[in-house]
């Protein structure tokens, strides 16, 4: 049975939450350090590896046992935005409505444990978006020059996708024309294709491999090349029988002419002053988490759970690549991926209603394609009184 709008919705927020919370306990860890120490993670109650550090050595957060990032909040934060607006975005809504989500909307922070401000929570090219919107008060489609390139944008832009449902290329186009308040180069970039996979997800009969088919079309440069070589690699290493660290070691081959930093993720004083291409924009680079979440999914032909924790095994930035395969595989799927369980899990450790909120989403999401059906049928009706030749 082919899933409903709001199933899918459903899906697609409960596996940006599995996913980060999956992810969350080893993120920065190499594929090996998570072997060495976990052998392979498959529970959202995973113990965070900082957490016998000191609190001061851990910026007083926690994680494990369910707890989610910013991945979630500020996919939570964007649907608040279109429930407040009831239309399609850009990048004064970023200006606007997305500051005042991160800046001055108190909300209860899982991994500070108490409530805050987002921006509390937020790394560096995140609080970018207040610096440069509210303090810089600069033109907002100009906010997301001169940021650290990363895939902060596309981490959260799914919900672009579901206001374009079965559209990728509107997605695309709306995710780009919102996350340049954000983000720019191949972060920009990655946010539009995210958005698009996610629209093309709703396709009724859609597969995972027409879903990379489609992106492949709409993307650009760096972001398309990596896309495309990580796909040869799945399609390749598909029921050949290999471990997955040795998938894990020919995805990071694949993926490292176009993403520098390799397992050296992590910022620490002798970086500094160091030369580097990573973060800077690029034409020819790509963030690496959307095309190796792209590639779990067709390495499992589109298994939810299984893709979602290949990838999160894979390390480096593991919550952000559970949240993208997670969403698209979420919508792809519907509902009957959500384990009732891990529901419970992720609403009681974050004090979240993930199905409430998904729902007001979709009827959110469901009035504005309403809007865009009526002003097609409107336009087609003009274009009858033309007399074209």
């Amino acid at each position: 049975m082919t899933p409903s709008f709001q199933s899918r919705i459903r899906a697609m927020l409960y596996g940006i939450a599995l996913g980060d919370a999956l992810g969350a306990p080893v993120e920065k860890l190499s594929a090996a350090q998570i072997r060495a120490r976990y052998g392979r993670v498959t529970s959202v109650m995973t113990r965070w590896h900082k957490m016998d550090l000191p609190p001061e050595q851990r910026n007083h957060r926690v994680r494990g046992d369910g707890i989610i990032t910013d991945d979630t909040m500020m996919t939570l934060a964007l649907m608040d935005i279109y429930a407040e607006t009831g239309r399609h975005l850009d990048a004064w809504d970023m200006a606007d409505g997305m500051v005042k989500q991160i800046a001055w909307t108190p909300r209860w922070v899982p991994e500070l444990q108490r409530e805050a401000m987002l921006i509390d929570r937020l790394f560096y090219p995140e609080k970018w978006i207040f610096q440069r919107h509210q303090l810089s008060n600069c033109d907002p489609r100009q906010g997301g020059i001169g940021n650290m390139v990363n895939c902060g944008a596309a981490m959260y832009i799914a919900p672009i996708g579901v206001a374009n449902a079965a559209n990728p290329r509107a997605a695309y186009d709306e995710a780009v024309g919102f996350a340049a308040g954000h983000q720019e180069s191949y972060g920009l970039e990655a946010a539009g294709v995210m958005a698009a996979a996610v629209a093309a997800a709703f396709v009724p009969g859609k597969t995972i491999e027409g879903v990379v088919e489609t992106v492949l079309g709409l993307a650009k440069d760096g972001t398309r090349d990596a896309i495309a070589e990580i796909a040869d690699v799945a399609n390749r290493l598909r029921g050949s029988g290999a471990e997955h660290a040795e998938i894990c070691d020919a995805f990071h081959a694949a993926i490292a002419p176009f993403s520098v930093m390799g397992d050296d993720v992590n910022h620490m004083p002798e970086k500094v002053g160091r030369l580097t291409d990573a973060y800077r924009p690029s034409r020819l680079q790509a963030i690496e988490e959307l095309p190796l979440a792209l590639g779990f999914c067709l390495l499992n032909q589109g298994n939810f759970r299984a893709s979602i924790e290949d990838g999160i095994n894979s390390g480096r930035d593991t919550d952000s690549i559970g949240v993208m395969a997670g969403a698209i595989l979420g919508a792809l799927h519907g509902e009957a991926v959500i384990d009732a369980a891990d529901l419970a899990q992720l609403n009681s450790a974050n004090r979240l209603d993930l199905m409430t909120s998904a729902d007001a989403f979709a009827a959110t999401a469901s009035k504005i394609i309403a809007a865009d059906r009526a002003a097609a049928r409107a336009r087609e009706e003009a274009f009858s009184l033309l007399n074209l030749a």
